[in-house]
C-alpha cells in the first residue's frame, strides 16, 4: 500500500525492539517531515555510531574512547577503572540494566551483560547468550569472589537465574559465592524502570 522505499524503511524500523509495523510507520511519516538537515544530522550519527563506539573485551558494555578518559585497551571506563572492586561481578541482561545500576551509586564492583534472557519453555535460546564468554570470564579472573545475578524479576529473567545459578555453582572454585538480588523489585518488573531506592536496598539485600 506504501511507496517501495517507504515500506522498505517501515520494514527496516519494524526489526527494533518493541517496535511494530504501526509505530514504525509513524517514524517513517515523521522523519519525511522533517527538514533535510535534521535526516542528515540522523544519518551522520548512525554512521559515527559504528566508527566511535567500542565494545569492552570484558563485560561487552559499549562505551566512547575518550581523550579525558583512560582506559587499558579495549576496555571500558568502568572496567579500567582500578578504583573499582575486581573482587565483584554484576551479570545483566543487557546495557539499560548496567546503567540502571549504576545510577544507584550503590555498586562498585565489575559487570557482564549476558545479552539477554530466555524463556523457562525455550531454552534452546540460551545459545543467544554469552554463556561461554561468562564462564571464560569468571575461570580467568580468579580475584573474583562473588557473582552477583541482576536479572529482572520476570519469568524469563527467573528462569535465566536459575539456569546460571546452577550452571556457576557448578563450575565456581571453592570460596566463591553466586548471589541474587534480594527482594523489594516487584515480580514481573524490568530493573531499568525501577526506582534508584528500590534498586539499592536490592543490591544491598542480595542473597
Amino acid at each position: 500500500m506504501y511507496p517501495p522505499t517507504i515500506q522498505k524503511l517501515i520494514d527496516l524500523f519494524s526489526k527494533f525492539p518493541t517496535v511494530g509495523p504501526r509505530t514504525a510507520a509513524r517514524f517513517v511519516f515523521y522523519l519525511l517531515e522533517k527538514p533535510k538537515e535534521e535526516i542528515k544530522e540522523i544519518l551522520d550519527t548512525i554512521s559515527d555510531l559504528k566508527k566511535t563506539i567500542k565494545i569492552c573485551s570484558f563485560c561487552f558494555n559499549p562505551f566512547e574512547p575518550s581523550a579525558n578518559v583512560m582506559t587499558e585497551g579495549e576496555l571500558c571506563p568502568i572496567c579500567s577503572n582500578p578504583s573499582r572492586d575486581k573482587n565483584l561481578v554484576c551479570i545483566v541482561a543487557n546495557e539499560t540494566d548496567l546503567i540502571a545500576i549504576e545510577k544507584t551509586k550503590k555498586y562498585n564492583g565489575l559487570y557482564f551483560i549476558l545479552g539477554g534472557t530466555v524463556s523457562a519453555f525455550k531454552k534452546t535460546n540460551i545459545e543467544k547468550l554469552r554463556i561461554k564468554e561468562l564462564e571464560s570470564r569468571i575461570k580467568n579472573s580468579p580475584e573474583i569472589r562473588e557473582v552477583i545475578l541482576a536479572l529482572n524479576p520476570t519469568p524469563e529473567g527467573q528462569a535465566t537465574t536459575l539456569y546460571l545459578e546452577r550452571l556457576l555453582k557448578k563450575n565456581l572454585p571453592v570460596g566463591r559465592q553466586v548471589t541474587r538480588l534480594g527482594r523489594g523489585l516487584p515480580v514481573g518488573g524490568e530493573l531499568e524502570y525501577a526506582d534508584e531506592e528500590t534498586l539499592s536496598s536490592a543490591l544491598e539485600n542480595r542473597r
